[in-house]
């Protein structure tokens, strides 16, 4: 277990504090370690659905064969075969 050197504050409405306080009690926890496992589970929830992309199988393979096989871009050719304007030295 990591040693617990940072500080996190927060303030409450009376409603909600009573409501954690009451579901700590039940865990058997203080409203500290309640509210830090509550964070934590979601932050982790919340890195877990930002790091990952979900999608049907179909869509995926749709994904794929699109970048094996790019689409014409007749407009960004002819842009590409023009003379430069400016060239780096």
């Amino acid at each position: 277990m990591a040693t617990k050197t940072e500080r996190i504050e927060m303030r409450t409405d009376r409603d909600s504090g009573a409501k954690i306080a009451q579901a700590a009690e039940r865990e058997q926890k203080s409203v500290s370690a309640f509210v830090l496992d509550a964070a934590t589970s979601a932050a982790d929830r919340v890195l877990a659905r930002s790091e990952h992309t979900i999608m049907p199988a179909e869509q995926f393979d749709e994904l794929l064969q699109s970048l094996d096989e790019p689409a014409a871009a007749p407009a960004l050719s002819r842009l590409a075969r023009r003379e430069r304007r400016f060239i780096r030295e």
